[in-house]
This record gives C-alpha cells, structure tokens and sequence, in this order.
C-alpha cells in the first residue's frame, strides 16, 4: 500500500464537520508525523506527501548510503549492501528515498493513529462550532427542538449542532412539540468538559431588538436607533426610539400601518404588551412618556438621588402601575428613575397630609400608605377596605382604624 488516498475516504466526514480540505491535510500530516515520531523516535528525515487535489498519501523516509558497519543514526543513515537491495546502482555518499507503507507501522499504531486523527477533528469541530457562535452572541438563530426536559431544550441548528433554551429564559406562556422550528437569541457561549455549550435565549432584550430588526426596514438599516429596551417576558415591553431624519416618524414606522409591522412581533413573544415611546433628554417627558398609557397631571423629580413623584388623576393611577405593576416598574428600569405614584386630589384645599396624622397613626403605617400612592386623607379613604389590606398588607383592623381616624377630622 504505497499511496493511500484520504481525501476520499475522509469526504463524508468533511461535509458534516464544516472542516475544509486544507484543514483536514494539515490535521492529517500532524497525525503522521505523531506516528513516525512514536515508532522511529525522529520525524527529521521523513517527507509526508499529500496531494491536495487527489488526496494521495505517500511517506518518505531519506537516509545517506554509508560504509557497511559504519551507520551511526539509523534514521539518517543506511548501509550500502542495503541501499543496494532497493536500487543496484547506488553509490556511498548518495541519498536513498525509501517509501514507508502504513502496514510497517504495525496494526496497534495505525488504531491510534486513528483515533488521534478523529480525537483532533473532533476538537477543531468543537473549536470552530464555540468560535463560531461567541461570534453570533445577541443574533437571532433558528432551531429544531430535538427534545424537551423539564429544566431546558435542546435544540438543534441547520448544521445539528446542539444549542440550550433553559427554563428560566423561555417566555413563560412558552409552548413547544419535539419537531417546532423556535427562533432565539445566541444569549452566551463557554466551555463545559471540553464541549461548546451554547445559551438561547427568548427572554433577553436583545431578542425583541433583533426582532425589531427584522420587522423594520429603517431599523435595520440605522434610520432609526433604539436607545433601550426594557422587558417583563411574556408581559409587557418598552422600546425607546429614536431618528435623526426628521422625515421619519420612530414610533409610527416601528408600529407600522395598523400595527402590522408590531402585531407580528407581539405573536412571537406570546402576546407580549409593547409599548414604542419616543426617546428624549428630557427627562420628565420621558417618565411621562414611558408611563404611557397613563396621563400624567405633574411631576416632581429629586435628580440626586433619581427619585420621581408623579401626580395623576385617580382614575388614572391603576394605568399608571399596571397590571400586576408591570407598567411602573418597565417605566423606572427605563428612565433610571424610581418612580412614586400620587393622586391628584380636587379638593385639595380640603384634604390633609398623611404625615399630618403622625401623633395618631404609626410612621411604618403612613409609610406603607404612601408606597402605594395613597399620601393624602381623601386618597385613602377613597379606597375599599379590601384593597388596601392587599396592596399594602396591612392587618385589616389597622386599616378600619386608620380609617376611623381620617374619617374623623375630616368631618
């Protein structure tokens, strides 16, 4: 066996492990050169000749004829009544080029050889799949769900790679079936036993970014920038946009004509609420903005300390905090403001401060009171009982005192 050609017996290989011909003819003379160091001690004199086109393999071992009985390293040298058995016409002093066949290495050593070869594909394939995707971490990829565990899913690209969607960054209302397509975010990559793992993720703001993307043409294109995102998955989202082309509405283009261009992102995030506010400096026009759709009466903001007292109408404080206060909390995590809600009272002149009870009603009391916008006599006593025993969880016999109190000196 003089040539042995690899290029053809390691094809099928090649096409499924992304790993091209120059590559696979380096690993290849790496593993050779590995073999004739374990078996002759010294590679220094061996040539490994691959051709890239045809994948032939030869090995040629180069020594220089001596005087018999003068060799001194036999891997340079070789006796001249053994040059001779090759070649009948060679002289002391020449160069003998013998070919060296994979059975002389022994049957043990081509096994390893073997499996080092496949041990080292196996590793440039694990390399170049975790070079491939650190590269892709914040785009969006698409994927099979292979299986389904209690805890994540595995999922599998368009090259069977294995890609990991956990539990905990999956929408919640999140549903599949082994065999759905399910798009993601490449959401963090790294190495675990010497194996690419690869983090989706369908929670993170840099999925409803992409998707915007996606959807947008101007987006995409940087006509308009999203300055941030914030999310509750599953819930509710807020997107602050911005252009510098004044021809360009932000909002207007990212909703779309009837919502088309939003509707369609709303339905892969399992109806997530989004909300695209214009971005602005201005920093009460942005909490206003971003407690959208509440209507804001005034706001009073301590910039020191990124504090904000905002004052609405009583209708429109439960629009302000949201469901499950969903809508406050987006609206602080985006202005960098932590935001208080307060009642705007029309009887002002007849109502008293809480802090004004503070003889009667213990501190930690008015304080839980005020927490969930209730700073005012007439703003608590406007509330059900029932209410406020949940939302501030106060004992119910605190609360019917509280209310006795404030009944009392209004009257």
């Amino acid at each position: 066996m003089n040539n042995v050609n690899l290029i053809e017996s390691f094809q099928e290989f090649k096409e499924f492990k992304n790993i091209d011909r120059e590559t696979m003819l380096v690993i290849l003379e790496d593993v050779f050169r590995s073999m004739i160091l374990k078996k002759y001690g010294d590679d220094e004199h061996f040539d490994i000749i691959i051709n890239a086109t045809t994948g032939d393999l030869e090995i040629w071992r180069n020594r220089e004829i001596v005087a018999d009985g003068e060799v001194e390293d036999e891997n340079a040298e070789i006796e001249l009544s053994e040059a001779l058995k090759i070649e009948a016409d060679f002289e002391i002093g020449e160069e003998v080029s013998e070919s060296i066949h994979l059975n002389d290495f022994g049957r043990r050593n081509v096994l390893a050889m073997r499996q080092n070869l496949v041990s080292k594909i196996l590793d440039m394939e694990k390399d170049d799949i975790y070079k491939k995707y650190r590269e892709r971490v914040g785009d969006i990829v698409t994927g099979e769900i292979y299986q389904i565990w209690k805890r994540e899913i595995l999922v599998i690209d368009d090259e069977d790679n294995e890609l990991i969607l956990p539990k905990d960054q999956q929408i919640p209302s999140d549903y599949f079936k082994k065999g759905e397509n399910v798009r993601a975010v490449v959401a963090a990559v790294d190495m675990k036993n010497n194996n690419p793992r690869i983090i989706l993720s369908r929670t993170a703001p840099e999925f409803l970014e992409r998707l915007f993307e996606q959807e947008v043409p101007e987006v995409f294109d940087g006509l308009i920038t999203i300055k941030k995102i914030v999310r509750e998955p599953g819930e509710r989202a807020k997107v602050a946009v911005e252009s510098y082309d004044e021809r360009i509405d932000p909002v207007g283009a990212c909703v779309g004509m009837k919502g088309a261009r939003i509707h369609s992102i709303v339905r892969e995030l399992k109806n997530e609420n989004i909300d695209v506010i214009n971005f602005t400096t201005n920093d009460q026009l942005l909490i206003s903005r971003a407690l959208s759709p509440a209507k804001i009466s005034s706001i009073t903001l301590d910039t020191e300390n990124m504090k904000a007292d905002v004052f609405l109408k009583p209708d429109q404080v439960s629009l302000a905090i949201g469901k499950g206060g969903h809508n406050i909390k987006l609206a602080s995590r985006l202005t960098g403001y932590e935001i208080d809600v307060y009642r705007e009272n029309e009887a002002e002149l007849d109502d008293v401060e809480l802090t004004e009870f503070s003889d009667e009603i213990e501190a930690w009391v008015i304080e839980a009171l005020k927490a969930i916008g209730c700073d005012t006599a007439r703003s608590v006593i406007s509330m059900d009982e029932d209410d406020l025993v949940k939302r501030t969880d106060l004992e119910a016999e605190t609360i019917q005192e509280v209310m006795r109190i404030l009944k009392d000196e209004l009257e």
